[in-house]
């Protein structure tokens, strides 16, 4: 069991049999009450965000989450497919909802971590930075480039963002899978 004030940013927590993850936990006094812990929480399901105060007398159980490799393996009709890392025989299909905004960056055989709870997993997690191929990238058009230009590039995965104008087809670019934004360039091909 967690005290009010161990309610911290990252911690997975249970309010209600259900796990959440705190965003944020800001511990104040007003003048002179007794302390409160006022979060930020996102339900691992359903992604949906609260806020919760917890007060001195308040304890709540951690979460039980455990991680599992899996291999992504193909998209088929907009349902995603993976298997056990040691059993390709152990198929399983993810949704959208499940893996959220970062599958459009997975590739095929990639192995990724599994969030597990109750037996049962309710997310993916992908590195941070990704490094890709681009595919498709138009060519650079000379204009008013003061702020900086940007294209739209497809990459690997099929996936579309805005990069510099210097990217070019080929080109090996690094992606950040929490925000969908292009980061640098890897190399030059």
């Amino acid at each position: 069991m967690l005290e009010y004030n161990e309610i911290l940013k990252g911690r997975v927590i249970l309010v209600g049999d259900e796990p959440y993850e705190v965003l944020d936990a800001h511990v104040f006094r007003k003048q002179q009450r007794k302390p409160v812990n006022q979060t930020k929480l996102r339900h691992l399901i359903t992604g949906k965000v609260t806020e919760q105060a917890f007060h001195v007398s308040e304890k709540v159980p951690e979460a039980d989450l455990s991680n599992k490799q899996v291999k992504y393996l193909y998209t088929n009709k907009g349902e995603r497919w993976f298997c056990a890392e040691a059993n390709p025989a152990d198929r399983f299909m993810l949704s959208d909802e499940t893996i959220g905004t970062g599958g459009q960056f997975m590739k095929p055989n990639m192995i990724v971590e599994a969030l597990v709870f109750d037996e049962k997993i309710i997310g993916v997690k992908l590195p941070i930075k990704m490094d890709l191929k681009v595919t498709e990238a138009p060519p650079a058009v000379k204009g008013n480039t003061a702020q900086g230009g940007s294209k739209m590039i497809t990459l690997e995965t099929g996936t579309e963002l805005q990069a510099p104008l210097f990217i070019n087809e080929g080109d090996v670019v690094r992606i950040n899978t929490e925000t969908g934004e292009y980061v640098e360039r890897v190399d030059k091909k």
